[in-house]
């Protein structure tokens, strides 16, 4: 538990202007949690099928509903989503930890991370890319806008279609955060579980 000792300075200090920027990286991801990990699913302009998780995600509108990631570099998932306009963001569950993230490693651009992975490409309703067969959550988007910042590309897309496994909808028609069981991403090699959770009604 959290507590302060009041008879010293009871605080460490991380400088961006002095650390190096991998360095500082890490404090981010170890103070930023947890956090969602969109698996994003794409597809080259030569056909080769790409699986990625990102976990700096999160919706950013909901009229039009556009949900964003924010890709360290430019990576596969970058130069598809820019050649063919179209992506799936999966959310997986905890069963599918160790495939995430096995398709966190770099692999060479002409190799299929579902097939690396052992996942299974689903056909999508609306798109050409195809949603993760086992993932229980797949959001259909097609590109709306990549805003190039520092060492980053924050990519949007445009919803177009949800795709969600009735398994996991709760009793009002909407998804069941424990029966879908999302990981999630902390600190160092840390994944977070499914929490407990508590009720408020917004005032």
């Amino acid at each position: 538990m959290y507590s302060i000792d009041p008879t010293a300075d009871p605080y460490t200090r991380f400088d961006p202007a002095v650390m190096r920027a991998a360095d500082f990286y890490h404090v981010l991801a170890a103070s930023v949690v947890p956090r969602p990990i969109a698996w994003v699913s794409t597809r080259s302009s030569a056909g080769i099928l790409n699986l990625a998780p990102y976990s700096f995600f999160t919706v950013a509108s909901t009229k039009p509903p556009i949900v964003q990631f924010n890709s360290v570099g430019h990576k596969d998932s970058w130069r598809n989503i820019t050649e063919t306009g179209e992506f799936v963001v999966n959310i997986g569950t905890e069963t599918l930890i160790d495939p995430i993230n096995a398709t966190s490693e770099s692999f060479p651009y002409e190799i299929d991370e579902f097939t690396q992975a052992g996942m299974n490409p689903h056909d999508s309703d609306v798109l050409a890319v195809p949603r993760v067969a086992e993932a229980p959550i797949a959001f259909e988007c097609v590109k709306h806008t990549i805003v190039e910042m520092g060492n980053c590309s924050l990519i949007f897309g445009r919803v177009v279609n949800v795709v969600v496994a009735s398994a996991v909808l709760a009793k009002d028609g909407l998804p069941d955060f424990s029966k879908v069981a999302p990981p999630t991403r902390l600190g160092r090699s840390e994944w977070g579980l499914v929490p407990s959770t508590v009720t408020r009604v917004r005032p």
